[in-house]
Parts: C-alpha cells; structure tokens; sequence
C-alpha cells in the first residue's frame, strides 16, 4: 500500500463536534485519529484521503485536488460514503462499529468505536521476538479466525467485502476477542451497478483475482487473506505473493514444514484457502469456518488410549488373584 504524504489534522481541533486528539494511523487511503466526542467518549475518525489523489500541507485543513485527478477522488469518496453506511448498518462484536459519518474540509469522515487493544500483527511480531514456538498456538489461531469468520460473514450479508484482511486490520482487544478493521480496500461491493475503483492489496495476503483488472471478486477473495492471515500467525510471515505464485509456486514447501508444528487438519484447512483457482476455494465463509471446526485433539485420543491400555494391563495383572470375580473386575476397570 502506497504510504500516506498529507499532512494530518492539527491536534486539538475540532471538528463537527470531536475534538482531534493525535494521528494514531495512516495508508496509502486514510488517516485515522483519535478524537473524544461532545460526551467525552474516545472515538476513532477515519478522513478519506488518497495519497495518489490529493495532497494536504502542514496547517491545512481541505487537501489540494488537480482537475484530472478530480473525478477518480469523487468516486472514491462516494464509495467510502457507501461503505460508511454500509458498516453502521452492522451491529457485531467482531466488526468494527461505525457510530456515525460527516462531510468536512471537501472529504469524507467516518467515527468509528474506539477500544484497548493491539493488532494481531502487534500479537505475532511480539512473540516471535521472544522466539515463541509454536509461533501462535493451533487453540489460538482456531478460536480466534473463527469469531474473525462470524463478522466477515455478517459482513458478506450485507453485501460488502473487505478485500484487505491482513493480521494488521484485525484488532484484538484486551480479552483477546478480534475486531475486523480498516475497510479502506472495500470499494467494490457484491452489487454489480457500483461503480468500481479497484482496491489497493497487500502482496502475501490479496488473492490472485485482485491482480487482475476484471477480476472475479467475491466471498471468496476474502477467504484467499483468512488463509494467508492464519498462514502469517504460524511463520509470522505473509505467503509468496499470488502473482508468483502463478509462475512458481513455492507454497508445498512450506506447508511441508509445518507438519508436526501444527495439525494435519488445520493446515488442510489453509491450503483449501489459498488456492490460486478462485473456483477451488472455499466459496463461503460459511463452508470454511465448518472446515475449521476443531477436532478432538489427537494427544488427548493418545492420552486416554495409553489409560485404557494401562487399566486393561492391571486387570490381566490381577486375573491370577481375583480368578473367582474375573467379570466384576473387568465390568468396574471398563466402566
């Protein structure tokens, strides 16, 4: 994603009744800022502003726009506007809550709920620093990816898509519970009469059919980062980016490698969801969380086949003692 150039918001303005506390993220996009309402609640303000379209100098408010650039800004600002609208009809705990959106300074401007907390990012760079192994836990990356999964299917339903899931854009709170954020790629959404501004994707973890110009998106696409995204939280990397891929793939070798880290199930799972074929991918969120479903662990199965062999070996041990309630004893060591 290209980087964001313009100048932020000074601190301590205000603004259609927020007061702008500091700058606490950017791309290539938006800015995003801190800001306290007229209740003195914390909130996030997302400023629609592409780095490629229009530029802002320090002490500015509106951004310069050239003429030609112009037409392009207007429709991606339509856009943001729409996906604004469309996120503050969504009420889920793992989606972002949009609370409301105004137009200022010749842009767009969504307030979002503010909450403690890192990104998943923040979570796996942390523990691969302390060199963490497994890098994040097989429980972790499950439990977690399926409430990620409840929201985007909530978001699927109202006929958005994310298109820039990435362990960056999904928030974990204090509790550990995980917030879908930063729709800033979702221009195009499941309705064909929107007028389309192809989204900006991050290498690794943007399907194939974003590389190309009229590329099939849906459900799908989606489900090609939830894939990369549990990929990055075993390797703490992203995957080969999807345009390699299509010319060497590289991928076998390093799913070979995880065997034995991780089980045979889950990375199953992955390598369903990052399929170069669109067509060969899960095709609803749906389908990959029942995928997903964790099964009884394989040490616990171990576990209680070593007890029951070890009960069984105390029953022929004592057969010889107890030769006249042979039966009881079996019937109580089984029960």
């Amino acid at each position: 994603m290209a980087a964001q150039n313009n100048a932020p918001l000074p601190d301590g303005l205000e603004i259609a009744g927020y007061r702008i506390v500091k700058k606490i993220a950017s791309g290539g996009f938006s800015i995003v800022y801190l800001a306290y309402d007229e209740d003195g609640n914390a909130v996030a303000i997302k400023e629609y502003l592409p780095s490629s379209l229009a530029l802002r100098q320090p002490g500015e408010l509106v951004p310069a726009i050239s003429p030609e650039n112009l037409p392009v800004f207007r429709i991606g600002l339509k856009c943001f506007f729409e996906e604004g609208r469309a996120l503050a009809r969504i009420a889920h705990p793992n989606v972002v809550s949009v609370t409301n959106f105004f137009r200022a300074n010749e842009t767009v401007y969504m307030v979002m709920g503010y909450e403690s907390g890192r990104s998943l990012q923040d979570h796996i760079l942390r523990r691969r620093d302390k060199g963490e192994k497994p890098l994040v836990s097989e429980r972790f990356i499950r439990k977690m990816f399926s409430h990620v999964m409840n929201g985007l299917r909530e978001v699927h339903t109202n006929k958005l898509l994310h298109l820039d899931l990435k362990p960056a854009n999904i928030y974990l709170r204090v509790d550990g519970t995980p917030i879908l954020l930063d729709f800033g790629a979702a221009r195009q959404t499941l309705q064909s009469d929107m007028p389309k501004l192809y989204p900006m994707y991050t290498p690794g973890f943007a399907a194939p059919e974003l590389y190309v110009k009229n590329g099939n998106l849906g459900p799908w696409t989606d489900i090609y980062s939830i894939g990369a995204s549990m990929f990055a939280c075993m390797v703490g990397a992203p995957p080969q980016p999807a345009d390699q891929r299509k010319l060497n793939d590289k991928m076998d070798g390093h799913f070979n490698k995880l065997e034995g880290v991780y089980s045979s199930d889950l990375i199953k799972v992955i390598r369903w969801s990052l399929m170069v074929d669109p067509l060969e991918r899960p095709q609803s969120v749906f389908a990959l969380q029942k995928a997903l479903r964790e099964p009884v662990p394989e040490q616990q199965n171990d576990a209680r086949l070593q007890q029951v062999a070890r009960k069984i070996k105390n029953i022929f041990n004592n057969m010889g003692k107890r030769s006249a309630n042979v039966s009881t004893t079996i019937q109580e060591h089984t029960r």
